[in-house]
């Protein structure tokens, strides 16, 4: 299996599973993952999805040997699964975490730039790398990196193809913490739960105004962002959170 997937409390884990090749993406691994989001987008009990690596690696980016394959007759061909792909994780509804435990390069540096939060372990060192075989990205390294950081930093990884430690990139916003090596999957579980413990339908509603704000000039984002709470007022979850503010308790959120 190129993958496994994992219900911890509310947190789904996705663990890339090649270590012997740097976890790199192949045919199966994205179009497994792709079908574990599209389950875990309608099912109430995951509130918030975690991507990681097993073995020295988070992910080396697609597998060279065979991306390239031409596709059968009628089948999508690497390319267009890696767009799904792509689509599916960074248009989640959900709170999405990179566990980054190891190298992160092109398409795993990718992975990275597709989920809302960052966990990196100390070890850890990402990149873009495509320059290196002559490869262009796909799934957001030349578009989004530099929506990430200074665009100066962003094409020195574009350029160079250089991995760099995840502690610098924690100084340009890139990652969000860097823990010890034997700390990740703790650290990301405890933030997954607390994260778990929001509304889920708040936290659905702040991505979608978060994510699509960059877009639009400041006055239409204020406006998109009333909008969505002029929706919200009529929601089970703003109630039952006022109601357990003056009755001081915890609030049980619905989603709804």
């Amino acid at each position: 299996m190129s993958f496994s997937h994992s219900r911890h409390g509310a947190v789904g884990w996705i663990t890339l599973e090649r270590p012997k090749a740097m976890n790199a993406l192949n045919r199966e691994m994205i179009e497994g993952i792709t079908a574990t989001l599209r389950t875990w987008r309608d099912d109430p009990q995951v509130r918030v999805v975690v991507v990681t690596g097993s073995g020295p690696a988070f992910c080396a980016g697609a597998d060279l040997k065979t991306a390239g394959a031409p596709a059968a007759p009628g089948e999508r061909d690497f390319l267009d699964q890696i767009v799904v792909f792509f689509d599916a994780l960074r248009g989640f509804p959900k709170p999405t975490i990179a566990a980054v435990n190891g190298l992160a390069l092109a398409g795993g540096m990718e992975v990275v730039l597709a989920c809302d939060l960052v966990i990196a372990a100390r070890s850890a060192r990402l990149g873009d790398a495509h320059s290196n075989f002559g490869v262009f990205p796909g799934g957001g390294g030349a578009a989004i990196l530099p929506r990430k950081l200074p665009p100066n930093v962003a094409k020195y990884l574009l350029f160079t193809g250089e991995a760099i430690a995840a502690e610098a990139l924690q100084g340009y916003g890139l990652v969000n913490e860097v823990v010890a090596d034997g700390e990740l999957a703790d650290r990301v579980q405890a933030l997954g739960e607390q994260l778990a413990k929001k509304s889920p339908l708040v936290l659905a509603r702040m991505k979608k105004v978060a994510d699509e704000a960059a877009d639009k000039s400041t006055a239409d984002a204020l406006r998109h962002e009333l909008l969505e709470l002029r929706d919200h007022q009529r929601s089970w979850d703003i109630q039952e959170g006022l109601r357990a503010f003056v009755e001081k308790r915890a609030p049980q959120f619905k989603g709804y």
